[in-house]
C-alpha cells in the first residue's frame, strides 16, 4: 500500500461517519433537553456529514460510485455547511428572525439543488472511486445544478467563520466571558480545516482529505459542545453577580 492509498483508504471516511453518528446523538440529546434552534441546525448538519462520509467510504470499498448513491451524497455533502452555518446564525444573532430568513434561504436552494441533481444527466465516465469526483459528474462548475452548491458553501462558511470571529473579538477582552472565546476558537479552526481541505480537493489534490475532514469535524464538534453550554455559563455569572450584590448590600447596612 502506497502513502497515497493509505491516506485515501475507505476506512478514514468510515471512521468519520461513526464519529459523526456519535456527535449527532449528543447534539440531539442537547436539543431535546434545551430546545435551542442552533442545536437542531447543528444536529441536521452533522447527520448530513455522517451520511455523506458513509457514502464516501462505501464508494471506496466497492471501488466505484453507484449513480443514485452519488446523487444523494453530493446533495448532502454540498448542503451540510449551510445548516452548520445556520446554527451559528441562530446562536450569534439575538433576533431569531435572521435565523429564520437564513433557514428559508437554505431550504429554497436545497430544494432546487436536490431537484437538479436527481434529474441531471451525469457526465459519462466521471463516477470513479473516491472523493476526487466532487461535483464533476454534474457538469462544469457554473452549470445547473452544480453552481447551486455555492449557495450553501459560501454563506455557510461565512456564517460559521464570521460568527466565531465576531464572538472571539466581542468577548476576548471580558475576563468573565473567556469561556465563550474558546468555543468559537474551535469552531473557527474546524471551519478553516474543512474549507481548506475542500478547496484542495477541488483543485485535484485529495491526498489526506479524509483525515482532514475528520479533524475538522472533531474541532467543530468541540466548539459546538462548548457553545451549547453558554447558557449555563451565563447563569453562573448572573448568580455570582447577584451574590456579590447581596454581599455589598449587607456590608452597607
Amino acid at each position: 500500500m502506497t502513502s497515497q492509498q493509505f491516506w485515501d483508504h475507505w476506512a478514514w471516511p468510515l471512521a468519520a461517519a461513526l464519529i459523526g453518528i456519535v456527535f449527532s446523538a449528543l447534539l440531539l440529546r442537547q436539543y431535546l433537553q434545551r430546545r435551542k434552534p442552533h442545536q437542531l441546525a447543528w444536529f441536521v448538519g452533522f447527520v448530513m456529514y455522517a451520511l455523506a462520509a458513509a457514502m464516501e467510504s462505501y464508494s471506496g470499498y466497492v471501488d466505484g460510485w453507484n449513480p443514485l448513491v452519488y446523487r444523494v451524497y453530493i446533495v448532502l455533502a454540498a448542503s451540510l455547511v449551510g445548516f452548520l452555518g445556520l446554527g451559528s446564525v441562530y446562536l450569534v444573532l439575538r433576533r431569531p428572525i435572521w435565523g429564520h430568513v437564513f433557514l428559508i434561504f437554505n431550504l429554497i436552494f436545497f430544494a432546487l439543488f436536490l431537484y437538479g441533481t436527481l434529474t441531471a444527466t451525469l457526465v459519462p465516465g466521471s463516477l470513479v472511486a473516491g472523493i476526487a469526483v466532487g461535483g464533476k459528474p454534474l457538469g462544469p462548475p457554473l452549470s445547473f445544478p452544480r453552481a447551486y452548491a455555492f449557495f450553501f458553501n459560501i454563506p455557510g462558511t461565512v456564517a460559521l467563520l464570521g460568527g466565531a470571529v465576531y464572538s472571539i473579538v466581542r468577548f476576548a477582552a471580558k475576563r468573565e466571558y473567556r469561556y465563550r472565546v474558546w468555543a468559537n476558537v474551535w469552531i473557527a479552526l474546524g471551519t478553516l480545516v474543512i474549507a481548506g481541505a475542500g478547496s484542495m480537493a477541488r483543485t485535484g489534490r485529495t491526498t489526506g482529505l479524509y483525515p482532514a475532514e475528520m479533524v475538522g469535524e472533531t474541532l467543530l464538534f468541540i466548539g459546538f459542545l462548548q457553545a451549547s453550554t453558554l447558557q449555563k455559563g451565563a447563569m453562573k455569572i448572573r448568580a455570582r453577580r447577584e451574590a456579590s450584590g447581596a454581599v455589598s448590600t449587607w456590608q452597607q447596612q
